[in-house]
């Protein structure tokens, strides 16, 4: 699971010491997971194995702790936790798992302990936040469209991904039914039944993103890899030859892409975190102070101190 370390122009606790966030985060993530899926097996196990009295007893008590997991708020009552169904498969457990921690990331990438952003409710279901957060590992640090401050100017930066060797600024691109044309730096063709339209190159917000991160590393003295990529997982990408440093992923190529990102193995690096910290630094935020009465419910929530 990505880690998202900064989401728009929301204040995030990354930003006050992402050399911290990052492990805690992967060390309380493997401590849920443990005691999740401990009871989903004790659970599953007495489903097909006879056991005593004692035992039985011992189980329904386990699954009660499960059930409270899946409670969409502190006031529901035990008969409509009954109703939540045990995951079948250990794939099911996984997505539930990982669906039940979405909320905690997303209240680290929009607040801290003293201050919070307001955070708008559709990003709890935005799928493309989900597959990055979701479909990548856990040393995968992720700025979702963040809103850098240069010269006190805001300014909108793509998506960016910071693996333990590299930064991959990322443009997404799809859209059902068309085919896009590469043709040149200013301007794209999209083929759509049977129709040409042109539409501004993708190359250029993925430039401006590039040339800030490279301004932000030069001031820093940060030398750390930028790549640049257009991404389709549904649409064809039609090109001759590969923008410089840039790699066009269409739906052919697509898997192949996703398959080295899933399969990069490596702890966080201090070079990796250097690099965050240094663009968080020139990120925009808008906050207030956090209601002391504001209290957190989520059962997977992760305890910390500031």
């Amino acid at each position: 699971m990505a880690q998202l370390i900064k989401m728009y122009n929301y204040i995030s606790r990354y930003e006050w010491n992402i050399y911290r966030y990052p492990s805690q985060f992967i060390r309380m993530k493997k401590e849920h997971w443990d005691k999740v899926y401990n009871l989903w097996s004790l659970e599953k196990q007495s489903y097909t194995n006879e056991v005593d009295a004692e035992e039985e007893m011992e189980n329904t008590r386990f699954f009660s702790k499960w059930k409270l997991f899946s409670r969409k708020n502190e006031t529901q009552d035990f008969e409509e936790e009954s109703k939540t169904e045990l995951p079948e498969t250990l794939s099911d457990l996984k997505r539930y798992f990982l669906d039940k921690l979405l909320p905690t990331q997303i209240k680290w990438a929009s607040s801290t302990i003293s201050y919070v952003s307001f955070v708008k409710q559709t990003i709890y279901q935005h799928e493309l936040l989900q597959y990055f957060l979701q479909r990548f590992p856990d040393t995968y640090l992720l700025m979702y469209y963040p809103v850098f401050s240069i010269k006190n100017v805001p300014v909108d930066g793509e998506i960016i991904l910071i693996s333990p060797i590299g930064i991959e600024v990322i443009y997404i691109l799809e859209e059902d039914n068309a085919t896009f044309v590469a043709s040149d730096e200013r301007s794209w063709v999209k083929v759509k039944d049977n129709k040409e339209s042109k539409f501004l190159s993708p190359m250029v917000s993925l430039k401006r993103t590039e040339h800030m991160i490279s301004s932000i590393f030069k001031q820093g003295k940060i030398d750390f890899p930028i790549h640049k990529v257009i991404l389709s997982r549904k649409n064809k990408i039609v090109h001759t030859t590969e923008p410089y440093r840039t790699k066009l992923v269409g739906v052919a190529e697509y898997e192949k892409w996703f398959e080295e990102k899933r399969n990069l193995v490596s702890p966080l690096k201090n070079r990796q975190l250097r690099a965050a910290e240094e663009l968080l630094k020139y990120c925009q935020s808008n906050y207030v102070k956090r209601p002391e009465w504001e209290e957190d419910t989520n059962p997977f929530k992760f305890d910390e101190e500031e």
